[in-house]
């Protein structure tokens, strides 16, 4: 990893939370806790709460750089990113193309099954789909909508009418859905931070799977970091969490999630680009593993907005 700067050498920083998407309260917390911790830290930084006026809030605030802390939609796909390149200002996470693959569940899929990636059996589910044909190819299946996070609008289906019922519940997220094969078996997650990959962690709910209630919710979801795995099955799904998240472009930091069967192979579920930073996040977790407590954690992100140079063309934001 890269050495930090002086705080002050940060300039004035905005967290940007917030946002329009499903996930604009889980947004908020995430971008307080981060602007909280900035403050602590001597930071110049101030929280913009983002609406339509945004863009007029950054080219008259000037920042001399961003902390995107918004998820989801408008955040998290590119737009943002677009945006603050055209401005000039850099920022935090994945580049533009990077978010928007990473956002896309089916586009991702497809990149890592071009280059040999695991990952589950899956369709885009339509209004004239053969949701019978769709379940028999995919057998019992999770129903996603293609860009949305935080686990909103999923559900599960073994039966063709499930599948429909879940498909319309998800359609109202997200005018793309799509059904992927249920990968029955150990959940984990995998925390890449400043081209450093995290300690795993496996997650362990009560519920049929991880969903918003025991992401954000529910106090009896266990979390074990460093998951309990061999080393070479540790070595194995790291490496398979950084080929999937370098197969995307994604740099600064970011979250793979991964699942493995009951035969041990593991299966590759999505990349978060701005992942959460509440109570119950992941990436706090697998950071304090590894000796960063949440304030060196905030600076380390912060600092990956430096590998950003600006120029007359621009953000070059690898």
């Amino acid at each position: 990893m890269t050495d930090l700067w002086p705080v002050n050498r940060y300039g004035r920083v905005a967290v940007v939370m917030g946002g329009k998407s499903a996930e604009r309260e889980i947004s908020l917390i995430s971008g307080r806790a981060v602007l909280e911790s900035l403050l602590r830290s001597g930071v110049d930084a101030y929280g913009i709460n983002a609406d339509d006026t945004l863009l007029q809030q950054l080219m008259t605030d000037k920042p001399t750089r961003v902390f995107i802390m918004l998820h989801g939609r408008d955040g998290e796909d590119g737009k943002l990113q677009g945006a603050l390149e055209w401005l000039g200002i850099p920022y935090t996470g994945s580049g533009v193309l990077a978010s928007a693959l990473a956002m896309d569940k089916i586009l991702s899929k497809r990149v890592w099954l071009q280059l040999g990636l695991s990952t589950a059996e899956f369709t885009e589910l339509k209004v004239d789909t053969d949701f019978a044909a769709a379940l028999q190819q995919l057998g019992a299946c999770f129903v996603k909508p293609v860009c949305e996070g935080s686990s909103i609008g999923i559900g599960s289906a073994e039966t063709a009418e499930q599948l429909r019922a879940a498909w319309k519940r998800a359609s109202e997220c997200d005018a793309h859905v799509m059904a992927e094969s249920w990968i029955r078996g150990r959940e984990f997650t995998v925390a890449i931070l400043d081209g450093e990959v995290l300690p795993v962690i496996e997650l362990q709910s009560s519920n049929a799977f991880y969903d918003f209630e025991a992401k954000y919710v529910s106090n009896e979801t266990r979390y074990l970091c460093p998951a309990p795995l061999a080393m070479a099955e540790t070595r194995e799904i790291q490496q398979l969490s950084l080929n999937a998240y370098h197969a995307l472009g994604c740099s600064g930091w970011g979250r793979v999630d991964v699942m493995r069967d009951g035969d041990g192979r593991f299966w590759l579920l999505e990349v978060n680009t701005v992942p959460g930073m509440t109570s119950h996040s992941l990436v706090p977790m697998a950071a304090k593993a590894v000796g960063y407590d949440f304030d060196a954690l905030v600076l380390r992100i912060l600092h990956t907005s430096c590998g950003a140079a600006v120029g007359p063309g621009g953000i070059s934001h690898g």
